[in-house]
């Protein structure tokens, strides 16, 4: 990747950076639609009350419209996974807990063909969960694949939150704050995600990466 190239990824980062507040769509399964949002809602409802906030204060602590927050609560609007994320990160809980649908138990066998995949609008970086939604959890399991030439741009996270990444094909340009990193297949890293971070991919081939996320401990 040559100089060319970083500038390319660095430019395409801030223009996806503008564009971050719709970064996220979440395509669900035939099956799915009608049952993710309530799910949503109703743990959003749960949550919401436990921590004694108004819709106002969540409002003002996520960032997320009073009005879409109350959308979200009825089961009437299926929220990006970037809104997902800011309202996770102002109740202070998981991604995983919002969307969790019944609880752990047992083996469970995650088939390719039946995975949630968070897809970014222009579907090009796609997360698959490799772990279920089906309970809190401090660490979470993602296989994320980026496409030639594009960029995606990542708020920060809750503090404490730590990504650790391993490229399996491909090459990636990882920006965390202002410190930027390339690897290549089978480099790993870990850092601290509760910063702006960006993926980057200057390749001709897709990037295929693999990304456990850490959160703090509940205290």
């Amino acid at each position: 990747m040559g100089p060319r190239d970083v500038k390319s990824v660095r430019e395409s980062s801030k223009k996806a950076q503008a564009a971050a507040p719709q970064a996220w769509a979440y395509p669900p399964s035939d099956d799915e639609p009608r049952d993710l949002a309530p799910v949503v809602g109703g743990n959003l409802r749960r949550l919401r009350m436990r921590r004694g906030l108004s819709l106002e204060k969540l409002a003002q602590k996520s960032g997320v419209s009073r009005a879409m927050l109350g959308q979200i609560e009825l089961g009437q609007s299926a929220p990006t996974i970037n809104v997902l994320w800011k309202i996770a990160r102002a109740l202070d809980v998981t991604f995983a807990t919002l969307i969790q649908a019944r609880e752990a138990g047992g083996t469970t066998v995650l088939k390719k063909a039946q995975a949630k995949v968070l897809a970014s609008q222009d579907a090009r970086f796609s997360s698959r969960a490799l772990f279920p939604f089906d309970g809190p959890r401090r660490a979470e399991f993602y296989e994320l694949r980026l496409a030639p030439r594009a960029t995606e741009v990542a708020d920060a996270h809750a503090p404490g939150t730590v990504e650790n990444l391993v490229v399996a094909e491909g090459q990636l340009e990882l920006v965390v704050g202002k410190e930027t990193h390339r690897l290549d297949a089978g480099d790993a890293i870990v850092f601290e995600a509760d910063v702006p971070h960006a993926y980057g991919n200057a390749g001709a081939k897709e990037c295929v990466m693999y990304l456990v996320m850490t959160y703090a401990e509940q205290t």
